[in-house]
């Protein structure tokens, strides 16, 4: 039965030993694994002892690796697993190595997905359905994605929407109202927030345009449209495809023959 003969410490890594057999080198075994074993000088090992050992070494490894990914950010236990079985440890080594983490409190699913929450609702405005996705996308059970979003009020998922619409509204101005407001429905929807909540929040912003900015945005969307035509289209087929332009923009159609007609004049007059 062979013999330990030496054991050194790696100058590489003073967390690892090296192992000697019958003055031959063996293997290497992290310190907690020496400990745990009580290798010692002199020790004899058999087969089925060194199997165990190296297997319980494979786990602390696994341990660290882990503990390295997770010093970065928290993580899932999904995500954990995934990188670990990536840097090909065995699957029985990958989980003994999560029960270990989750034990020491290290990996916690509830409070990964707390603090994922959060993350979402706060720094990215984003309403139930996309910090869903999320969750599902690191391999949170539905379950829990069920209770965390609990947590996420319909309260504060109206702030939270109409903070983002009235953001939009000030700084789209110069945008017909129909087409404002078609533009952040559909970016509330990319947000993930209901469409029954989407409805509730339009209701609380105003789209109201004075004359000045309407005179504004006609202006702006018709010779943009007559421009583009014109070259290519006159009479009936020219207003017909202004008309469609600037009623896609949201323009009202009697603003819309308005515009065209004074176009008409001008260009009459010329």
């Amino acid at each position: 039965m062979p013999v330990i003969t030496k054991i050194t410490q790696q100058k590489r890594d003073n967390e690892r030993y090296n192992i000697f057999l019958d003055e031959t080198y063996a293997f290497s075994v992290h310190e907690s694994v020496l400990v745990k074993f009580g290798l010692t000088k002199g020790m004899q090992l058999d087969e089925w002892s060194m199997d165990e050992i190296t297997y319980e070494d494979q786990i602390e490894k696994a341990f660290n690796r882990a503990l390295h990914y997770l010093s970065f950010r928290m993580r899932s236990e999904f995500e954990v697993k995934k990188k670990l079985m990536d840097l090909e440890f065995g699957e029985a080594v990958v989980l003994e190595a999560i029960v270990k983490l989750r034990r020491l409190g290290f990996l916690d699913d509830e409070a990964f997905s707390e603090a994922l929450m959060r993350t979402q609702k706060n720094a990215s405005n984003k309403g139930p359905k996309a910090i869903q996705q999320e969750l599902q996308k690191k391999g949170v059970g539905k379950e829990l994605q069920q209770q965390v979003l609990e947590n996420y009020s319909e309260e504060e998922q109206f702030a939270v929407a109409k903070k983002l619409a009235e953001k939009a509204a000030r700084s789209n101005s110069s945008i017909a109202p129909a087409q404002l407001k078609q533009k952040i429905q559909n970016a509330l929807a990319r947000k993930g927030f209901s469409f029954e909540l989407i409805n509730s929040v339009m209701e609380e912003i105003d789209f109201g345009r004075d004359e000045d900015e309407w005179d504004s945005i006609i202006s702006n969307v018709g010779e943009k449209a007559w421009r583009r035509y014109q070259s290519k289209f006159s009479g009936y087929e020219l207003r017909k495809r202004v008309k469609q332009a600037m009623y896609q923009k949201g323009i009202p159609f009697e603003r819309i023959d308005s515009f065209i007609e004074k176009k008409e004049l001008e260009e009459d007059g010329d």
